[in-house]
């Protein structure tokens, strides 16, 4: 097994969404329940944070430069980050998720399209739905059923996406088609009881896809086929999502949470590892306000 190194021990309650912006060598994730967006470079310095009016549950670069789409509990904003500054509101989308709902995970395709998770707050009911923001900022519903939506990961090509439902203990894929629609939805891994459940996930390269694993202590690669292929361990359980970072895009980026976990002295912390695939650059969303 590989092991992954601290890399900011900031101790995020919630740390979800790791980003790298190459733009800016820095990487971006958020804590959502300490509602604030935290960035350091891959040294762990330059450390900023921005508190925001609700949790922020994810956060997708633009192509307009220092200008991010965030998904807040419930709505989505876009929103001007620069370190030592303030957070401003350039654009808030019409429409506002309900109470006792919130956003959860979320990922660009190449098209620039916006994939993500909605679920109840509580954990309790099978109500979340997974979406699909346009280039345009119209929304769209693409599935249903969910306890948790999790991770959303799209093969190298485009042309599969992966999902979650994390009580579930399963990822799902889906045939992606290029007006952006979702077809032939089915199980592509279960997990154990020993795995934990599932969380936040990438694709490399070669079409590999790195999956965290909550209450299991590691990310662990999965071939195209579904079959395991190598672990990254970490010194604590709850280990949230993960993205690869760099110049060469082949260090992996991973944010852990601190939730529950007070015996853990680094739960919560980002960490760093070297998996030796090289990763895939994130898409950037093509709504800027």
């Amino acid at each position: 097994m590989l092991a992954a190194t601290p890399l900011w021990p900031v101790r995020a309650v919630l740390g979800e969404g790791p980003l790298w912006s190459a733009r800016q060598e820095r990487v971006f994730f958020v804590d959502i329940r300490s509602s604030r967006i935290l960035s350091c470079d891959l040294t762990g310095a330059a450390q900023a944070e921005w508190r925001m009016e609700q949790g922020p549950c994810w956060i997708i670069e633009t192509s307009h430069a220092d200008r991010f789409l965030v998904g807040l509990e419930r709505s989505i904003v876009v929103a001007r980050l620069i370190p030592g500054e303030a957070v401003e509101i350039i654009h808030r989308l019409p429409g506002v998720f309900p109470d006792g709902m919130r956003l959860n995970d979320a990922k660009a395709g190449p098209d620039g399209q916006v994939y993500f998770g909605s679920m109840d707050d509580a954990e309790a009911t099978a109500n979340g739905q997974f979406h699909v923001l346009n280039t345009e900022g119209q929304l769209s519903h693409l599935d249903h059923g969910y306890t948790v939506t999790n991770g959303p990961a799209l093969s190298p090509d485009g042309r599969t996406l992966y999902h979650t439902d994390s009580p579930a203990r399963t990822i799902y894929a889906f045939d992606r088609h290029h007006d952006g629609s979702l077809t032939g939805k089915r199980v592509h891994i279960r997990f154990t009881e020993a795995d934990g459940y599932p969380d936040g996930m990438t694709c490399d390269a070669e079409g590999g896809l790195w999956v965290c694993h909550w209450d299991g202590g590691r990310v662990t690669r999965f071939l195209p086929d579904g079959t395991r292929d190598r672990a990254i361990t970490l010194p604590v359980s709850r280990v949230t999502s993960c993205a690869f970072a760099g110049p060469g895009l082949d260090q992996l980026v991973i944010t852990t949470a601190a939730h529950e976990r007070e015996a853990e002295p680094l739960a919560g912390a980002l960490f760093l590892a070297k998996p030796g695939i090289q990763g895939l650059a994130a898409h950037r969303a093509a709504f800027t306000g």
